[in-house]
C-alpha cells in the first residue's frame, strides 16, 4: 500500500539533476536571447537611419537629373548578338561606354562577313603570293584580333632579329612564309590563310593595317621601323627628363621633353600632344604619369597619345614631300643628281648617308652612281611618299 501511494504521489516528478541541468540550459538561452534580441534593437535603429538618408539622398538625386538626360545603355541585352552572357562580361569588362560600343560594332561587322569553315588554296603558280601557295582545303582557325596581333609582333621581333644577323633586310613575304612553315609545320597553310582573312576583318586597326600594306608593297617596311625608332626615342627623352624617377612629369616638363624630342615641331603641335595626353590620363593640371602612354589594351591597340604621334609625323613626311614636288616645278622626269639638288636645298642638314637611302628607294637601285637614266618624277615622289622620309632640319630661312 505504501509502495502504490508513493507511486502515485511522485510518478509524474522530475528527478533533481535534470531539473538542474535544464534550469541552467533555460537560463543561458534566456541570456543569449535578451543579447540577441539587444543587437538586433541596435541594428534595426541603424538599419531604419540608413534607410532614412538613403530615401533623402534618393529624392535629391532625383531632383538634380528632373532634366532629360541619355539614359545608360544595358549592355547586358548584348549578350544574345556575342553569343552568351559570359562572352559578354568578358568583352565587355573594365571598358568604357565607347569602348563597348566599338567592341560591338567590331563584333557585328565580324559577323556580316562570310565565315568559311575552310580555305580553298590558291593554288602553287609564281602569281599566287609565296605565303599563300597552297593546295586543296585550309581549315579557319578563326584568329581573334589579339592573337593576330601577338603573331605579327612576334613576325617583327624575329624578322628584326634575322635581319641583324645577315646585315641585310629580307622580303617580308619571303619571311612570313619562313615564319609560318618554321613555326607551324604541317599547319602552316591554315595558320597563313586564317591570318590573312584575319588580318582583312581588322583593317582599320593601325598596327594590323600597316603590316598588311607592307605586306602588299604599298608601304615601304622602314615606316613600321621608322614609327618604332620614334615612339621608342620619345621614351627615351621622357625618361631622361624624369629627374626624380617616379614616372610623373609636371605639364611644363612634358611639353619640355616633346621639344626636345621633336625639335621641328610648331607650338600647335606640341600643345595638341601636351592636351591628347591630358585626356588620355584624365588630368588637366596634375603630373602627367608617361609610361601609361605607353600601356595597350587588350587588343595590343596604343594610346590615342602615341596614335597622334604617328598621325603628326605622317603629316610631316607628306608636307616634306609636298614641297619636294613643289622644288621639281612640275617636270616630267628626274635624274638622281636633280633630286639630290632639290633635297639639298629644302633640308641642307640632311646627311649624306640618309640622302643616299632616299634617293636609292626613288630610284630603286644602291648604284646611284651608274645610274643616268630618268625616272617619271610622280614615281619617284610616290615611291618616296610610301618610304620613312622625313625632315633632318628646319626649312632654310630664305624659305
Amino acid at each position: 500500500m505504501e509502495l502504490n501511494h508513493l507511486h502515485a504521489e511522485y510518478g509524474d516528478v522530475v528527478p533533481r539533476r535534470d531539473w538542474e541541468n535544464l534550469e541552467r540550459t533555460y537560463q543561458e538561452n534566456l541570456l543569449k536571447l535578451e543579447t540577441l534580441q539587444s543587437d538586433f534593437n541596435q541594428l534595426k535603429t541603424e538599419y531604419d537611419t540608413l534607410l532614412n538618408l538613403n530615401q533623402q539622398i534618393s529624392t535629391k538625386r532625383d531632383s538634380l537629373h528632373r532634366k532629360p538626360s541619355t539614359p545608360r545603355p544595358r549592355w547586358e541585352q548584348c549578350a544574345d548578338v556575342l553569343g552568351s552572357g559570359d562572352r559578354c562580361s568578358e568583352l565587355f569588362e573594365g571598358q568604357s561606354s565607347q569602348k563597348r560600343l566599338e567592341i560591338l560594332l567590331k563584333e557585328l561587322n565580324s559577323m556580316g562577313l562570310e565565315q568559311k569553315d575552310f580555305f580553298t588554296g590558291l593554288g602553287t603558280s609564281s602569281d599566287v603570293p609565296i605565303y599563300l601557295r597552297y593546295e586543296g582545303q585550309q581549315r579557319n582557325l578563326r584568329l581573334k584580333k589579339n592573337d593576330i596581333v601577338k603573331v605579327l609582333k612576334d613576325i617583327w621581333r624575329e624578322k628584326a632579329s634575322e635581319d641583324e644577323k645577315k646585315d641585310e633586310s629580307s622580303d617580308l613575304k619571303e619571311f612570313l612564309h619562313q615564319y609560318l612553315l618554321k613555326q607551324h609545320k604541317e599547319r602552316a597553310g591554315q595558320w597563313a590563310y586564317s591570318l590573312i582573312d584575319g588580318i582583312k576583318r581588322y583593317l582599320d586597326d593601325a598596327f594590323i593595317g600597316l603590316f598588311y600594306d607592307i605586306l602588299q608593297g604599298k608601304v615601304d617596311e622602314s615606316v613600321y621601323h621608322g614609327q618604332t625608332h620614334l615612339l621608342s626615342h620619345l621614351l627615351k627623352v621622357f625618361i631622361q627628363s624624369d629627374s626624380t624617377e617616379s614616372g610623373l612629369l609636371s605639364t611644363p616638363q612634358f611639353s619640355e621633353a616633346l621639344r626636345t624630342a621633336f625639335p621641328l615641331k610648331g607650338d600647335k603641335d606640341i600643345e595638341e600632344l601636351v592636351l591628347a595626353a591630358q585626356s588620355e590620363l584624365q588630368t588637366s593640371r596634375g603630373s602627367i604619369a608617361y609610361q601609361r602612354l605607353y600601356t595597350e589594351d587588350a587588343d595590343g591597340k596604343q594610346s590615342d597619345f602615341l596614335g597622334l604621334v604617328k598621325k603628326q609625323a605622317m603629316a610631316e613626311r607628306n608636307q616634306y614631300i609636298s614641297q619636294l614636288r613643289e622644288k621639281l616645278g612640275g617636270k616630267g622626269e628626274v635624274g638622281v643628281e636633280d633630286l639630290r639638288a632639290v633635297f639639298k636645298t629644302i633640308d641642307p642638314t640632311l646627311e649624306s648617308e640618309t640622302l643616299d637611302c632616299y634617293l636609292s628607294t626613288a630610284f630603286q637601285t644602291k648604284e646611284l652612281h651608274e645610274h643616268t637614266a630618268l625616272l617619271d618624277t610622280e614615281v619617284a615622289l610616290q615611291r618616296l611618299s610610301a618610304a620613312n622620309v622625313s625632315r633632318a632640319g628646319p626649312m632654310p630661312q630664305s624659305e
